[in-house]
């Protein structure tokens, strides 16, 4: 469903009929015999997760302006809201796994910092992918006889999977772990949740220092030891995202952009847009939009 304003395309959750558990497996050949007309290589935006392994072959991925280059071993976990397009996936092979936001209560709203794309050495490949395999089988048993459905099952499994592929550094801290690094991850994941759900309407570390019962300093000293950021910095780079999502995927005029993220007016964002790209909104949206293809982003870190 296109969304009325630019080339982004809006796709919400349609499980396949007989799979409504909220967690749909499949692999990227399926993907390529569904998606005829190829609309997976357009900038989309899902309101659902998007998990995938490369468990064969190579190609290349774009997720909010960072182009991805896949092989053996690559993981991608595209949230919702992210902007993405499978750019190349012709010779791809692994599980590809969708699922609704609520199929991890408690777990995927914290990893929400998660990069979009991160590299498995073979051994942990190995063991994601009997994961992955575990996961398929207990969900085609569970389409083809749904006596032997069981959502909760499914969840543990794909959580299961994703704590397996996890990079080490957004690994779960074991429970009872009392180090100050645990708890800088604790304090930090509250912020980054809290952000994501509020970074449109507060833009100032003092709202979610208040928010969340700590002071600004114990906020900046957890953040800078998760990210190597402020948390004025993070919160910044949060808002600045959506902000070129907006610019680059919709053509809402500069001003309706401002208030979509919180802005007194267009004058103030143009100053923080200025200030965080060295680029005013308005050009930067014309050097993107006269860009090849239109959608050209820089090249990231697989």
């Amino acid at each position: 469903m296109e969304n009325g304003h630019g080339a982004v395309r809006q796709v919400h959750y349609l499980p396949a009929v007989g799979s409504a558990y909220g967690v749909e497996v499949l692999d990227f050949a399926a993907l390529r015999s569904m998606d005829v007309h190829r609309r997976r290589t357009q900038p989309q935006r899902p309101d659902f997760h998007v998990f995938a392994l490369i468990g064969s072959g190579t190609g290349t991925h774009e997720a909010d302006f960072h182009s991805h280059l896949l092989e053996e071993g690559s993981a991608v976990w595209i949230r919702p809201g992210m902007v993405h397009r499978w750019s190349d996936i012709e010779a791809c092979d692994g599980p590809l796994i969708l699922f609704r936001p609520g199929s991890l209560p408690g777990f995927t709203v914290p990893e929400a910092g998660t990069p979009a794309c991160w590299h498995l050495d073979q051994q942990r490949l190995s063991l994601a992918l009997l994961a992955a395999g575990h996961l398929e089988r207990e969900h085609d048993a569970a389409v083809h006889t749904p006596s032997l459905a069981s959502p909760a099952l499914l969840s543990h499994l794909l959580a299961a999977l994703i704590l397996r592929t996890l990079p080490t550094a957004d690994a779960p801290a074991p429970t009872g772990t009392r180090s100050s690094g645990s708890r800088h991850t604790g304090v930090f994941r509250a912020y980054r949740t809290t952000v994501e759900e509020h970074f449109t309407d507060w833009h100032h570390v003092a709202d979610y220092a208040q928010a969340l019962g700590y002071d600004v300093r114990t906020l900046t000293r957890a953040t800078r030891a998760a990210t190597g950021t402020g948390a004025k910095t993070f919160l910044d780079q949060r808002v600045l995202l959506e902000a070129k999502r907006l610019l680059a995927h919709t053509e809402l005029p500069v001003g309706n952009c401002a208030r979509r993220l919180g802005f007194q007016d267009a004058g103030n964002f143009t100053a923080f847009f200025k200030r965080q790209t060295g680029t005013a909104p308005t050009t930067w949206r014309t050097l993107y939009s006269t860009a090849a293809g239109g959608y050209v982003p820089r090249q990231g870190t697989v």
